[in-house]
């Protein structure tokens, strides 16, 4: 099969390599067998597999040590450990790690089958080039948007990416502009909530000379500097109403007139944008005009916030992490597992630039190779850039507790609902309403899969 997902082999028992890779080409897959952790990477360094399927226990290089070299060099690379020596110890070192799959040995048939398929759909899309590299990713939510992203960066349409703050939308319009035909130009952005009305007029279609007091030079403006290529217009929802008019004339009329001209100048550029605030509610309330909505917003992505895609938290974590450590000469080379479970429980409203900020810190304030969970929790405390609302604070709290509760019973939901003074019924709502299991938090190797089922 040409198209046959590829997939790499590692494990040092040779009868067993043999087994696996007949068991797997006979359901459809290209195997590459190897016997080692350092000869699966020359492997890894020289063909493109969709997926990693490696034993835990080997001599040199093991699974764990093997998996966190994938990640460096590799992000998003999707892998499954096997092992004959299964506990839950081994299981939650390995999916805190951000490793997607756990299987012991012997390999039950269907699980392994289910387990691939999983893992390899739930991967990052696999189109070719790098388009996408700065999104670090293996969330199924994620996985749809960057599908919808690379199929709609073809066609030269309009894209308007909605989300919160912090969810990564000028990394989307970036990827899409490089998965475009327009790659080889300018990508050029603008935050149009950051400037005032008359400064904004003149970044995005230029002025004249001496066309008002400063204007010392002629401007060019982004429309132009941008020409044959991508304009990305973030907090669009921002923009004065006097402004829109003009985009939207701009955007018709494929041309834009610089402040203090009277000619009219033409423009080939590809506007993407985005927003954090509700647009139809805007239009609602006569704060953003309808017809610019409806041209900005041919095709609509919206990016899910960091809870929604919490499997990526682990992966997201150690890629900012030995970006910092390297980029500041620091060895640090990993989270404690209960600094990893205190990523994981936060609640995140600043998204994933609230996530790398507290990395930041912790890398930046550690004094050891691993960083611990106090660490976390005070860099999480101190993040004032992200301060919560009373009501995301009042669920933040309330879920913390749910989980130390849990834990406290091991699990058991009856206990655990008469400490906390509720009957059970009410406390599976709470459970409910924080996306929690009494499974998920006793057993926390369930956690990193919560959101991908």
């Amino acid at each position: 099969m040409t198209n046959a997902p590829a997939i790499l082999l590692v494990d040092d028992d040779s009868s067993l390599l043999r087994l696996l890779t007949l068991r797997l080409e006979s359901e459809g897959y290209a195997v590459t067998s190897v016997n080692s952790g350092s000869t699966a990477l020359k492997a890894l360094s020289t063909e493109h597999f969709a997926l990693v399927l490696s034993d835990l226990r080997m001599p040199g290089l093991d699974g764990l040590s093997l998996f966190d070299e994938i990640s460096r060099r590799h992000p998003g690379m999707p892998v499954i450990i096997m092992t004959a020596h299964g506990s839950i110890p081994d299981a939650v070192a390995a999916t805190q790690r951000g490793v997607v799959g756990f299987l012991t040995k012997p390999l039950n048939h269907d699980e392994l089958r289910q387990a691939l398929h999983d893992a390899i759909s739930h991967a990052h899309v696999p189109h070719q080039g790098d388009w996408r590299q700065a999104i670090v990713s293996r969330s199924p939510a994620m996985a749809d948007v960057l599908d919808q992203a690379y199929r709609i960066a073809q066609r030269d349409v309009s894209v308007l990416i909605s989300g919160a703050s912090g969810t990564g939308k000028e990394l989307l319009a970036d990827a899409i502009h490089r998965a475009s035909p327009r790659a080889d130009k300018p990508f050029i952005a603008i935050n149009c909530g950051a400037l005032p009305e008359h400064l904004l007029e003149s970044e995005l279609f230029g002025h004249s000379k001496g066309a008002f007091t400063g204007a010392v030079t002629e401007n060019q403006g982004l429309f132009r500097a941008a020409d044959g290529g991508t304009l990305f217009l973030d907090e669009i929802g921002d923009m004065p109403m006097p402004l829109q008019v003009k985009l939207l004339r701009a955007l018709q009329e494929r041309q834009v007139r610089p402040v203090g001209s009277s000619r009219s100048i033409p423009i080939n550029v590809r506007v993407l944008s985005a927003t954090h605030r509700d647009l139809p509610k805007a239009m609602a309330d006569g704060s953003f005009r309808e017809d610019l909505y409806y041209r900005l917003n041919v095709v609509n992505l919206t990016l899910p916030g960091l809870r929604e895609r919490a499997e990526d938290i682990p992966l997201l974590a150690r890629h900012v992490l030995q970006q910092c450590a390297a980029r500041q000469g620091i060895e640090v080379t990993r989270f404690s597992d209960d600094a990893m479970q205190a990523l994981l429980t936060a609640m995140w409203p600043g998204n994933v630039r609230q996530l790398v900020n507290v990395v930041e810190q912790c890398v930046a304030l550690t004094q050891a190779p691993v960083i611990n969970a106090a660490l976390v929790e005070q860099a999480l405390a101190q993040d004032q850039n992200h301060w919560p609302t009373l009501t995301e604070a009042r669920d933040q709290v309330e879920r913390q507790y749910l989980i130390r509760v849990l834990r406290m019973t091991e699990g058991q939901v009856t206990r655990a609902a008469e400490l906390a003074g509720r009957n059970r019924t009410d406390f599976y709502k709470l459970l409910k309403k924080h996306d929690l299991s009494a499974a998920s938090v006793a057993a926390p190797v369930a956690i990193t899969h919560s959101t991908a089922n």
